[in-house]
């Protein structure tokens, strides 16, 4: 399978949202309107197959020492063929080439992130507590069911 990673640009935005729509119906991952993609569009890695996104992720940093893995998604069809963890290696590297040196992601997937080397950790734990900023926007909110993980990178 040619895949390729990329920095998303803009006009890609439309796209994006396609893309991870039923993920945000099911709850599974935070609704982000063209806006705040667009503000963020830096953090983003999408995936290519045969000219099509089919996958994409942010890598939010949130201080000197710590990045945030967030919005990972992969097209329903495409599941189960390891982009996931390639999309993971390749914002891993992108941490890793910035100097931060962990990397926390909140997610349902807890055994697909540990197969990655990410450790389970208490929410309480999590160094930064701006990362609860984007919670409140959950329709979990204040129930949070996520699991916190996190991997060193530095």
């Amino acid at each position: 399978m040619n895949l390729s990673f990329e920095k998303p640009t803009l006009s890609q935005i439309p796209e994006m949202q396609q893309v991870v729509l039923q993920e945000i119906q099911n709850g599974i991952i935070l609704n982000r309107s063209n806006d705040e993609v667009a503000t963020n569009i830096r953090s983003y890695t999408i995936v290519r197959f045969e000219g099509n996104i089919i996958g994409f992720c942010a890598l939010h940093i949130h201080s000197m020492n710590l990045a945030e893995i967030r919005s990972l998604v992969i097209s329903e069809e495409y599941r189960g063929q390891s982009i996931g963890q390639k999309l993971i290696d390749v914002v891993l590297k992108e941490a890793k080439a910035l100097n931060v040196s962990q990397v926390l992601t909140l997610t349902y997937k807890q055994s697909f992130f540990e197969k990655l080397g990410f450790r389970v950790i208490e929410k309480e734990s999590i160094p930064e507590h701006k990362i609860w900023a984007d919670c409140i926007k959950c329709k979990h909110f204040p129930r949070c069911d996520e699991i916190s993980l996190i991997k060193d990178v530095g």
